[in-house]
């Protein structure tokens, strides 16, 4: 993997933005803009680097949901979440719930060692559009002739079609919280709405505060008063079973088929990584991570178990201590072993790894100045070292999106 200077196009601000992502530009409170989109450079990976990622997120994927089973035991304790939404999450899982997407986060530096895993954003990821559709268009227009690691959004629609079929649902409400106010939620939520039609559904968008009650029905239902049957929600499970309608969630006869479902707070959870761990010692891609207190490790950081953004983040390593603000550990700690993040002439980036279905089908990139990847980060395209797919281009489903 290589970081490489690219000239960032005439009007870029304008493309991305038409093409979903409005929240690139984030405004200080000394007036400085900072920029979340970064085409000055672009990252480059080998055919048999993309190759050796993918093989790594499935098996992660796969092994963290055999840390999600031993989770929902309660072998690890209420992991923060108490023990009526741990059953819920353990009730969704023997259930074999349908979920589409997930993040993981990795740590890789091109050098020839294995990459290895810093968390799995699995309930409410975002970086969708930049990853999924901004990138893609970027490479059109700069390297045409190249090939990308991006199958984003051809697989979600794929995983959109078969959620349709196993379910014989044709109606999808979008929902997501209007208290975000970055508008990243708002597309990110949007662009779901288009794949999911792009994949034959009826989509309704819908406020997650607009999420209503009908005791008559005794079902979620929309500011219409209609039956909620299937929808995808952009709002953490560990939040949704503290709100008022939260006991409403424990009734699983009377709930909509949710997306992500429930059993996906046991793998946003960073007591994850501490099941890693247990079950798995010792595996070439999982860092040691201990839940509640460091154990052996003597240079840690610190997650907060709902943690988002880089809040509440303590490093502790030698010449290193660090403590980010924030909102979140009075649900409980896991401790995970330090590890420094590359530094390509003073970009740290992290890898973000999407699974669909279970599949690697692409990546996104973002680079930090320091060790913590958080609200100033940015974000920087990719390619591979291979020629385009034959037929990619104007071809591309990508090329009919309206946000």
């Amino acid at each position: 993997m290589k970081r490489l200077p690219a000239a960032p196009r005439p009007g870029w601000k304008q493309k991305i933005e038409e093409q979903g992502l409005v929240f690139s530009t984030t405004t200080m409170d000394d007036g400085r803009k900072i920029e979340y989109w970064n085409e000055s450079a672009y990252y480059e990976f080998t055919e048999a680097e993309v190759e050796t990622l993918e093989n790594t997120a499935e098996e992660m994927h796969r092994m963290c949901l055999e840390a999600a089973k031993f989770l929902a035991t309660g072998a690890m304790g209420p992991i923060g979440i108490g023990p009526q939404a741990l059953e819920l999450a353990a009730a969704s899982l023997q259930a074999r719930d349908v979920d589409v997407y997930g993040r993981f986060d990795f740590i890789y530096d091109g050098q020839g060692g294995p990459a290895r895993m810093l968390e799995y954003n699995a309930d409410t990821p975002t970086g969708l559009i930049e990853a999924a559709v901004a990138q893609w268009f970027w490479l059109q227009d700069v390297f045409p002739e190249k090939d990308q690691w991006n199958g984003i959004h051809e697989a979600l629609i794929r995983q959109w079609k078969k959620f349709q079929y196993r379910t014989g649902m044709s109606t999808l409400h979008v929902a997501h919280s209007e208290v975000e106010e970055s508008g990243e939620d708002w597309m990110t939520a949007a662009y779901m709405r288009d794949v999911a039609s792009q994949a034959g559904w009826t989509t309704i968008g819908i406020n997650m505060s607009d999420i209503g009650w009908d005791p008559n029905l005794n079902r979620f239902v929309d500011m219409d008063n209609f039956m909620i049957s299937t929808i995808f929600k952009l709002y953490p499970w560990e939040q949704m079973v503290k709100e008022p309608f939260g006991p409403r969630l424990l009734e699983r006869a009377h709930n909509p088929r949710w997306v992500e479902p429930a059993w996906k707070m046991l793998l946003s959870n960073k007591a994850l990584l501490a099941a890693l761990w247990h079950l798995y010692p010792n595996h070439p891609n999982l860092l040691p991570a201990y839940l509640d207190n460091p154990g052996p490790l003597t240079e840690w950081v610190a997650k907060p178990l709902h943690g988002r953004e880089g809040d509440n983040i303590k490093i502790h390593a030698p010449g290193l201590s660090l403590e980010q603000p924030g909102g979140y550990g009075r649900e409980g700690w896991c401790y995970q072993q330090y590890h420094p993040l590359p530094d390509f002439d003073g970009n740290h980036p992290v890898l973000g790894l999407w699974v669909v279905d279970g599949e690697s089908v692409g990546c996104g990139i973002r680079e930090s100045d320091g060790p913590i990847t958080d609200y100033f980060c940015r974000f920087v395209p990719n390619t591979i070292d291979a020629p385009a797919p034959l037929g990619a281009g104007t071809s591309s489903s990508k090329a009919g999106i309206t946000l």
